[in-house]
């Protein structure tokens, strides 16, 4: 059982990779290369947009969201390009990381957080 959970682990952390990587292939249609570049750079990101110390709900965008995600994306790009990634990524040392999807997590946190604070005087000075 544990076996089979880390073998998923590493197919999971190569599928990402392999979006990545299909996500600047100019043979990838529009769309997929769109929600290819959202699921690889949020997997990538090294900031979750739901911090893992929040009960259930920490865990969930990495249990579900993500391979959900690759899953979709792996259906929407031709399966000889996927192929040819999935081949690349395998052989790939490391794991890069998407600090533009840091960023961007960071800058929707800040944004929620300063509507919250807006709407908290407004409800209190009003």
């Amino acid at each position: 059982m544990i076996q089979r959970i880390r073998q998923w682990a590493r197919l999971a952390g190569r599928d990402v990779y392999a979006v990545y990587r299909a996500a600047r292939d100019p043979r990838v249609p529009w769309y997929a290369k769109a929600l290819a570049f959202c699921v690889a750079g949020y997997a990538l990101s090294p900031i979750d947009l739901i911090p893992d110390f929040v009960p259930v709900l920490g865990y969930l965008d990495d249990l579900i969201i993500v391979p959900l995600g690759i899953l979709i994306v792996v259906k929407l790009i031709p399966p000889e390009i996927i192929a040819e990634h999935r081949a690349v990524a395998a052989a790939a040392q490391g794991r890069p990381v998407s600090h533009t999807a840091a960023i961007v997590i960071v800058v929707v946190w800040a944004a929620s957080i300063v509507v919250a604070a807006w709407l908290c005087y407004r409800a209190f000075v009003s």
